[in-house]
């Protein structure tokens, strides 16, 4: 039988380094190794790898945001166990404004 693979593509306003400054958080205390832009995560659940596109901005009028297109691979996970660590990781990057 096949494993299901998923995979989630997100252009993030974000710089790398802002990105692997909030990953632990993400992560919840998964051990993670990274190799340039590129960060494996080995579980119980599976595996899961990140690839973190180049840096750009996006220019909305005199407003310059970071932006990084994040491409999410999850092999091995059930749905559930994908939907929930998509939920903690989008929910460790979420910023709010007021």
């Amino acid at each position: 039988m096949e494993q299901e693979k998923f995979i989630v593509k997100k252009e993030m306003a974000l710089t790398h380094s802002d990105f692997f400054r909030w990953l632990p958080n993400a992560l919840r205390g998964k051990a993670y190794r990274v190799r340039g832009s590129y960060v494996q995560i080995e579980s119980l659940e599976g595996m899961w790898t990140i690839q973190l596109g180049k840096e750009s901005m996006r220019h909305i009028a005199l407003l310059s945001i970071p932006k990084t297109v994040v491409t999410m691979v999850f092999q091995g996970y059930t749905e559930k166990n994908f939907k929930t660590a998509l939920q903690y990781f989008d929910r460790a990057f979420h910023r709010g404004g007021g």
